[in-house]
């Protein structure tokens, strides 16, 4: 069971560190080679920041619907979900995170309740419970909100398969939500992330239906790129019969890593294939990204001075301006 109380940043604490130690960081700084690979990666970093310093996000002029989907498992699709919607918020915006995958993981990252006993996204789409009934806050960010997602999704393929509608359900949902928070006088929601399990049943199929717009992680390996045109002829077939809307708007690069040709060749072959929808940022392997989940937080809080978190922050940056 992980330990309830956050932890401090890493930056924060090694600053800290380095302080009691030495008194001053800026000599051991100084010592470091300005061509060495460190020293490049500080400098690179310390311009990205410099970039976002003082930026702010315009909204959109109308929600803004996002599915986030990959067929292919472990590229990183609730973790953007959940970081990404975390930096908008953190901006400004007004966000929510439908979680409909049965393992729950981005409830978990948002630190939201979602236990068997927990109303759920499940409830919404089978018993037809009102969404305003279901999304909690997520604690450690304002201006964000989720619809958990239980175990009973699991079953809700099968349950799904004789209701009128089925495919509908969810972005009917979403509709009668957006009424309910404009009679209560609640603001208009700018974004609306909605992490998929990885497969296409029709849990799936009702994230495409609701959304407008497909935000596909690739992983920078060898792999990804095979599940990638399967996933393009499904989002193909949605838009010819169910939805006409639909786009692949956004691409991101995940799990990058520099150091390997691997990562370059595959972030190349998706930017010429993609070139309209690859974003210019890319999300590294990084531990704290990794560490986050396990103390029910996102990276922007658990560690917003990380590479991880700054990435994230491009990411969201970016997709708000397009």
């Amino acid at each position: 069971m992980p330990p309830a109380a956050h932890p401090a940043p890493a930056a924060q604490s090694a600053a800290a560190g380095n302080a009691q130690g030495t008194g001053d960081a800026q000599p051991f700084l100084k010592t470091l080679d300005e061509g060495s690979p460190i020293a490049s990666q500080l400098a690179s970093e310390a311009r990205r920041r410099e970039r976002l310093h003082g930026r702010i996000l315009r909204k959109p002029e109308a929600t803004r619907v996002f599915t986030v989907s990959n067929q292919k498992g472990g590229v990183g699709k609730t973790t953007t979900t959940v970081n990404i919607a975390a930096a908008l918020a953190s901006a400004g915006m007004q966000v929510l995170v439908i979680d409909i995958d049965p393992q729950g993981n981005a409830s978990t990252a948002l630190g939201i309740e979602h236990h068997s006993e927990v109303e759920s996204i499940y409830d919404v789409l089978i018993n037809d419970a009102p969404l305003e009934e279901v999304v909690a806050p997520c604690p450690d960010v304002e201006n964000l909100v989720c619809a958990p997602a239980t175990i009973h999704l699991a079953g809700a393929e099968i349950e799904l398969v004789s209701l009128v509608a089925r495919e509908q359900r969810l972005r009917r949902a979403i509709d009668n939500y957006a009424v309910a928070r404009k009679e209560a006088g609640q603001p208009r929601l700018d974004y609306i992330f909605i992490d998929c399990p990885p497969s296409l049943g029709l849990l799936t199929v009702n994230a495409f239906c609701a959304a407008s717009e497909v935000l596909i992680p690739i992983q920078c390996e060898y792999y990804a790129l095979e599940g990638l045109s399967q996933l393009l002829k499904n989002i193909e077939m949605i838009q010819k019969h169910l939805n006409a809307d639909l786009r692949v708007s956004t691409i991101l690069l995940t799990m990058y890593d520099g150091r390997t040709n691997l990562a370059a060749q595959v972030a190349a072959e998706v930017r010429e294939h993609f070139p309209e929808q690859v974003l210019e940022a890319v999300v590294p392997r990084s531990v704290r990204i990794s560490e986050a989940p396990s103390y029910q937080q996102t990276v922007m809080t658990y560690d917003p001075t990380s590479t991880g978190a700054l990435s994230y922050l491009e990411a969201a940056a970016e997709i708000a301006e397009r």
